[in-house]
């Protein structure tokens, strides 16, 4: 939609008729991306009172914009932006009291993914058909009642169960569906674990290297981040313990490591666990990319040796589904769930019911599973596809690790350009990668990328590192 309310009503404006400021506004909006090709517009008549115009002047803006090309009539839909505007017609606009280089900034934004951006599943082979009926029997089915009341604030409760029970199967966590707390995103639990657990000053372990998003999160609780080093085994427990033996809470990813992909080792996670029970204190384990262990069986969850309660799960569909679902939850200790209750209450209620239920449908009638099985097998493919054209391709300038899991490799640069200055160069192509020095905190920076490779099909690899390769110069 556009908004009409700011900046100052068009009649107001005494220098500029009011139809030709309705013009610039609109035009603006589908010459930056905001409204984007086939939107709709909002019709002359809803315009004007939005506006406090007279309806004949929206008419006249509109009528200039279709003159123009922007715009279309499309019988019912009314009037949309035209889908096939002539690049011509994209020329920078700049808005009053907006910095040049900001404006274009924006205008630069990726409309759709980068090649080998991170957190992009196979988006090309997602089951769709199944989705969409799923999608539409739930949607069916929505009676009155769930319209016109608020759901469970743990959240759905046949969705908590079919986590609960693909967790006892899958990730060998006795839970149970009280547990499961739905969240928008793991993000969403990452926050609310810090709301509920931490308080200001608060040390929390995280790892260095580590998932840069979790620890800005748990920034924002006031608390002081303590970096604890990485090594073959994971987290260093020893090394944790020396710099803040008292921490409130360890952030880690055990069974696969963001970035580097390694697994805890089985005398690091009991001495973890040991830790937190001696000093009564929690650990969050994020199961990154846990669904696609390439090589075996995945290691064990953490929380599944936990005996303690001391261990909070953290899952989500954004890396099994897709990432616009927003949809996460955590396994809370049977302690902690009346407070984690309250807390989701106040600040941080779930998802929308029908989105809940429409990813409980998916679960329940088989698609999630199968779905699963089928990824893990393709994205084997990929990863080695892809690895084997980057070395080919790049022999002199990366480095490549091949992981036995995940979503990513590691390629090491070997030139000396710093890796974020290439990521930036790079973005200017639409080529994505992440710059591994993000995830260093006081640890050495790693000189690499992070490069997705589940969004690349097989036979797209050599073409992909080709065009890196161009593209690094």
């Amino acid at each position: 939609m556009i908004d009409c309310h700011t900046g100052t009503p068009a009649r107001q404006k005494a220098a500029v008729p009011a139809y030709r400021d309705i013009y610039h506004r609109v035009r603006s909006e589908i010459l930056t991306g905001r409204l984007a090709a086939r939107a709709r517009l909002p019709s002359s008549r809803t315009l004007a009172s939005q506006l406090g115009v007279a309806r004949g002047t929206v008419e006249l803006a509109y009528q200039i914009l279709a003159g123009e090309g922007y715009t279309l009539s499309d019988g019912a839909r009314g009037t949309i932006v035209n889908p096939s505007l002539p690049p011509e017609r994209k020329a920078a606009v700049f808005a009053p009291g907006v910095r040049k280089d900001a404006q274009q900034a924006q205008l630069r934004l990726p409309p759709k993914p980068l090649l080998f951006q991170m957190g992009l599943p196979a988006l090309d082979v997602f089951p769709r058909k199944q989705w969409a009926q799923s999608a539409s029997r739930v949607a069916r089915r929505f009676d009155v009642e769930q319209f016109a009341h608020p759901h469970e604030v743990m959240g759905y409760e046949p969705l908590r169960q079919a986590i609960a029970s693909h967790l006892r199967i899958a990730r060998g966590i006795a839970c149970t569906a009280d547990q499961i707390l739905i969240t928008a995103g793991s993000l969403g639990a990452f926050e609310l674990i810090g709301q509920v657990l931490l308080e200001p000053e608060d040390s929390v372990w995280i790892e260095d290297p580590g998932y840069f998003f979790a620890r800005d999160i748990l920034a924002k609780s006031a608390v002081r981040l303590a970096s604890v080093k990485v090594d073959d085994e994971g987290l260093d427990v020893a090394a944790g313990i020396e710099t803040a033996p008292n921490a409130r809470l360890a952030f880690v990813t055990p069974t696969h490591h963001f970035p580097l992909g390694i697994a805890m080792s089985a005398q690091r996670r009991q001495a973890l666990l040991d830790w937190a029970g001696r000093q009564q204190a929690w650990i969050v384990e994020d199961d990154y990319d846990c669904a696609f262990h390439h090589r075996g069986q995945p290691p064990a969850a953490l929380k599944s040796l936990d005996r303690g309660g001391r261990v909070l799960y953290v899952g989500s569909f954004s890396k099994v589904l897709f990432p616009g679902l927003r949809l996460g939850y955590v396994v809370v200790p049977h302690a902690l769930v009346d407070r984690f209750a309250r807390t989701a209450r106040t600040a941080h209620p779930s998802p929308a019911l029908m989105l809940q239920q429409m990813v409980e449908a998916f679960v329940s009638e088989g698609h999630f599973a199968r779905h699963l099985s089928r990824m893990r097998g393709i994205y084997a493919e990929r990863r080695d596809a892809l690895a084997a054209a980057l070395s080919a391709t790049l022999p002199d300038e990366l480095d490549v690790t091949v992981p036995d899991g995940g979503m990513h490799l590691l390629a090491r640069l070997r030139r000396q350009e710093r890796d974020v200055d290439l990521v930036a160069r790079l973005r200017e192509q639409r080529i994505g990668p992440t710059a591994l020095s993000r995830c260093a905190v006081t640890a050495p920076p790693l000189n690499g990328l992070m490069i997705n490779y589940a969004n690349i099909a097989k036979e797209d690899a050599g073409t992909a590192a080709e065009r890196l390769r161009a593209a690094m110069g």
